[in-house]
């Protein structure tokens, strides 16, 4: 038996490499890198990643079903999550659920709702003190 730490990173299938890096970017603050010889793109914050696919341009080995908007994950801020609200109306983004509480890894964690251009549901959260 062996022990999983962490993830690494994870790829998202977009139709837009583009799009999705001005999105992430600009609105959730991570950072845009290029690796693979400057053939792929990343957006990486923390200590992991999120690689990106262009849609019928995969990278092999893939998912089996490769398809923008599957994706669904909780990214989680050391910002208050009042704060984050008052980025993203700034931004004109809209929060299609939340704050309310929901169950992260490690405990109770605040959260709100919106998605990306691909329409992947991201949560964007802070564990509860």
């Amino acid at each position: 038996m062996f022990n999983i730490d962490h993830v690494d990173h994870f790829v998202l299938t977009v139709q837009d490499i583009e799009k999705s890096c001005q999105f992430y970017h600009e609105v959730l603050g991570m950072e845009v890198v290029e690796f693979a010889n400057g053939n792929r793109r990343a957006l990486r914050f923390g200590s992991m990643k999120i690689n990106l696919h262009q849609t019928d341009h995969e990278f092999e080995p893939k998912a089996a079903v490769p398809t923008p908007g599957s994706g669904d994950f909780c990214l989680i801020t050391k910002t208050a999550i009042k704060d984050v609200i008052a980025t993203l109306k700034q931004k004109q983004i809209p929060i299609i659920e939340g704050p309310e509480t929901k169950h992260g890894a490690m405990g109770p964690i605040e959260s709100i709702y919106l998605r990306d251009p691909d329409n992947n549901l991201v949560e964007i959260a802070n564990y509860k003190q």
